[in-house]
């Protein structure tokens, strides 16, 4: 059994931080760079780059981040699993916070995006531009944020679990 809660916890810790770096790249990264383009060029990216992302390679991270960790409090939820327990629950908490904000604000600015139409027929690109970028960016510092907190829990229930 402590050899599959320790499997768990490392596959918890790796998915999470797959994730949490995916959204720590787009805040120090990506959405800089995007910053600095025309209008035209930011949506027609963002529209490419939600469509792209929707992939194997993210599900298995965004979603087994979810998995494993719910795992992860199952498996020790048991008594002499009480000492890792607390940080396992903390990071699922964290965890489902960034699956919230994920599906109540930047899922539905991608969306609102996406129906904007083709980057070229869109009359006023500043002003689909403006509705969806600061608050996305914000968002996204906040989702990074949560992962980050996610992970940091999941690290420190891989240091108690090696101490038991």
């Amino acid at each position: 059994m402590e050899t599959a809660r320790t499997l768990v916890l490392v596959a918890a810790t790796v998915t999470c931080g797959l994730t949490a770096g995916l959204f720590y790249a787009y805040a120090c990264s990506v959405m800089p760079a995007l910053a600095r383009v025309e209008d035209r060029t930011f949506i027609e990216v963002m529209q490419r780059v939600n469509v792209a992302i929707l992939n194997g390679w993210f599900v298995l991270g965004f979603v087994g981040a979810l998995l494993a960790t719910a795992a992860a409090v199952a498996l020790h939820l048991p008594s002499d699993g009480h000492d890792v327990l607390p940080a396992t629950i903390a990071a699922l908490v964290l965890y489902i916070a960034m699956i919230g904000v994920t599906r109540s604000v930047n899922i539905p600015l991608n969306d609102e995006l996406a129906a904007a139409g083709t980057p070229q027929r869109i009359a006023d690109p500043a002003g689909v531009r403006g509705r969806f970028e600061a608050r996305w960016v914000r968002f996204n510092v906040l989702r990074a944020l949560l992962a980050t907190g996610a992970l940091g829990c999941l690290a420190w229930a891989l240091v108690l679990n090696g101490q038991s």
